[in-house]
C-alpha cells in the first residue's frame, strides 16, 4: 500500500535505509504545523487504525517525529487508541511499571550495549508490536538500532548453507538462568520472581509450563530455564515471505549465564556465530533519538537492541498483541 493519509506527512530522519523498496523507519510528521497536539494525534490514530497498522507493516517500523507527547500518561493514551492487546513481558531484562501499559525499557546499564532481539522471540507467543517512547533523548548515544531480520538469513544462507541446513533441522535448545532477586546492575538481571509475577515456586512451574519452558531450581535460589526445540527461522503471514532470522543464537551463545546449542546438543560453530553477529551489525539501521518520539516496530520483521548512551536517557515501551 502506497503512503495516503492527509493526517500525515512523510518526514525524514538521518540514518534511514532504503530497504528492498520500504524505508526503514518511516517518518510520519504532523500534516500541518498547528496539529502537533496530543488531541490531533490521538484522533489521527483513531480515524486511520488499519492504515496505519498496514504501514508498520509494509515498512516494518513507524516514527512519529514532531508531536507534542510529554509523559507515560499521553503515551498509554497514544497506545490504547491504537486498540492493540496488551501481552506481559517475560525475560530477563530488569524494568519497572510505570502507568497502565507503560514499562521502562531495560533498566541494565547505560554504559552497557543491549544486543539486538526479537522481543520474547522465545516463547510460544511472543509481541506483534513493540512501543518505544522517547521521554529523555540522551545527550550521545544510546540510540535504538534496529535489523531488518530477512537480511540476516539471506546472507547466513549465502554464506553458512550447510551449518544454517543443519540448524534448521535439528532446532535450537537454550538455557538461561536468573538470579532470585533483581540485580539492577545487571542488563539481564531480571530476578525470577518478578520475571514470573509470582514467589510460588509451584505457580512460577506452572507458568514456566504455559510459556514452554522447562526449569531446574539452582543451590543459591537462582533458577535455570531452558527452551527447546526452537525453529532458527520463521516465515510470517502478510511479510512478504520473508524468512526472519527468529532466533537469538548470537545473544545467547557461550555467555556465562546463558547457552544457545542445536537441540540434540551439537554446539553452534563459534565461527558462524561471529560472522552473524558482523552481518547483524552491518545491516543495522539507527536513529538519534528526539524528545516526543514513537516508534512503533513490527516484532516479527526487525530485531532490536541499544547503543551505550551518556545519561540521562528515558525510553519507556509498550508490547502489544
Amino acid at each position: 500500500m502506497e503512503f495516503s493519509c492527509k493526517h500525515f506527512k512523510v518526514g525524514k530522519c538521518e540514518g534511514e535505509k532504503l530497504v528492498d523498496g520500504e524505508t526503514i523507519p518511516l517518518v510520519l510528521q504532523p500534516s500541518e504545523a498547528n496539529k502537533n497536539d496530543l488531541e490531533s494525534l490521538l484522533l489521527a490514530l483513531k480515524n486511520n487504525k488499519e492504515w496505519f497498522e498496514q504501514m508498520i507493516i509494509k515498512n516494518s517500523a513507524v516514527l512519529l517525529r514532531g508531536f507534542d507527547v510529554k509523559n507515560a500518561e499521553e503515551f498509554n493514551e497514544i497506545v490504547e487508541i491504537c486498540g492493540w492487546e496488551d501481552i506481559r513481558y517475560v525475560g530477563p531484562a530488569p524494568r519497572t511499571h510505570i502507568y497502565k501499559r507503560v514499562w521502562t525499557a531495560n533498566e541494565g546499564p547505560l554504559s552497557e550495549f543491549i544486543y539486538y532481539h526479537h522481543e520474547m522471540v522465545l516463547f510460544k507467543e511472543c509481541p506483534l508490536k513493540v512501543i518505544l517512547f522517547c521521554e529523555i533523548p540522551p545527550p550521545e548515544g544510546g540510540q535504538t538500532p534496529v535489523v531488518p531480520s530477512f537480511k540476516v538469513t539471506e546472507k547466513m544462507v549465502e554464506e553458512f548453507p550447510e551449518a544454517v541446513k543443519e540448524m534448521e533441522e535439528k532446532g535450537l535448545r537454550y538455557t538461561f538462568t536468573a538470579p532470585g532477586k533483581n540485580n539492577t546492575g545487571s542488563m539481564r538481571g531480571r530476578g525470577w520472581e518478578d520475571a514470573f509475577g509470582t514467589s510460588d515456586p509451584q505457580e512460577v512451574e506452572k507458568r514456566a509450563k504455559a510459556f514452554g519452558m522447562e526449569l531446574e531450581w539452582l543451590p543459591d535460589g537462582g533458577l535455570k530455564t531452558i527452551l527447546g526445540p526452537r525453529n532458527l527461522t520463521k516465515v510470517f503471514e502478510g511479510r512478504k515471505g520473508r524468512r526472519m532470522w527468529f532466533n537469538t543464537i548470537v545473544g545467547m551463545h557461550g555467555r556465562e549465564i546463558s547457552s544457545a546449542k542445536m537441540a540434540d546438543g551439537t554446539e553452534i560453530p563459534e565461527n558462524v556465530v561471529k560472522r552473524c553477529a558482523q552481518i547483524i551489525e552491518e545491516e543495522s539501521i539507527q536513529f538519534k533519538w528526539e524528545k516526543g518520539d514513537l516508534l512503533f516496530l513490527d516484532n516479527l520483521a526487525l530485531l532490536h537492541g541499544r547503543r551505550p548512551s551518556l545519561p540521562p536517557r528515558k525510553v519507556l515501551v509498550a508490547t502489544c498483541k
